[in-house]
């Protein structure tokens, strides 16, 4: 009977040590298992952080490109306001030159009639000009057959100083040459003098209008044929046709270049 309790108090602290020993691996365990999800956490916020760099980066890129395409965005705004000024303004000088076109040609049509009653020409028809065309010391396609007459067109850039009516150094001599070898070929027959320029707006200055500077080269021109060659007043008429009758297209620096000059006219009929 005294064996009962001293084998009790032999087993009670086996069990307990087997008790805690069990409770120790199961600690160790959920430590274990706890320090897994810390690792797996930290490798997740590891992630998080590096797709948020990104994030902000592509954030950045964008910030800057958005800022770049208000600015060019601004550019091409402003751009477009100046071509609608310069559009507004050049429907204006264009307005403005065909009234004044309308304007000069009326009042060239009076000089003209003016000037043919002063000098009493009585026109003749006649068509009898040769078909040859002279031989002058021009360059080609100056001298033209049109129809019943011959142009022999003198570039404006050989005779006047440009944007005025004055006379270059040696415009004179071309002149005077050219209207003693019409005088010689053509003695009875009626020439005219006639300005031409080009279709480009007129700049603020001396002239109101293309056909008044057109106006102004042919009555340079006529001047001097009457003061130094033999052509008299009642062979010779003088007119302006502006921008009107171009030899080229003024779409081009070339063509506008041909179309500023002063022609001198052959006509069939005579004078009288």
């Amino acid at each position: 009977m005294r064996l009962l309790p001293r084998l009790c108090l032999t087993i009670a602290p086996l069990a307990l040590a087997a008790g805690c020993a069990d409770n120790a691996m199961v600690l160790k365990s959920q430590v274990d298992r706890f320090q897994q999800q810390q690792v797996a956490m930290t490798r997740q916020y590891q992630e998080l952080q590096m797709r948020a760099a990104a994030l902000d980066r592509d954030n950045q890129e964008l910030s800057a490109a958005l800022a770049q395409v208000r600015q060019q965005s601004k550019i091409v705004e402003d751009q477009l306001a100046g071509t609608r000024d310069q559009l507004r303004s050049v429907t204006t000088q264009l307005a403005q030159a065909k009234a004044e076109r309308v304007a000069a040609e009326k009042q060239v049509e009076t000089v003209n009639a003016s000037m043919k009653r002063q000098s009493g020409t009585t026109i003749t028809p006649n068509s009898s000009l040769p078909q040859a065309l002279p031989n002058l010391n021009l360059p080609p396609g100056c001298v033209r057959r049109d129809g019943d007459v011959i142009r022999i067109a003198l570039p404006a850039r050989e005779l006047f100083e440009p944007g005025t009516a004055q006379l270059r150094p040696n415009a004179a001599g071309l002149i005077v040459q050219t209207g003693s070898e019409l005088l010689r070929l053509y003695p009875e027959q009626m020439i005219g003098v006639e300005g031409y320029t080009d279709s480009e707006p007129m700049l603020a200055g001396r002239w109101r209008s293309a056909h008044e500077l057109s106006m102004a080269h042919a009555m340079t021109v006529y001047d001097l044929l009457i003061s130094r060659t033999q052509l008299r007043p009642n062979q010779l008429f003088v007119c302006g046709h502006g921008g009107n009758h171009p030899m080229a297209s003024n779409a081009t620096a070339e063509g506008r270049e041909m179309n500023r000059r002063v022609e001198l006219v052959v006509y069939p009929e005579k004078r009288q």
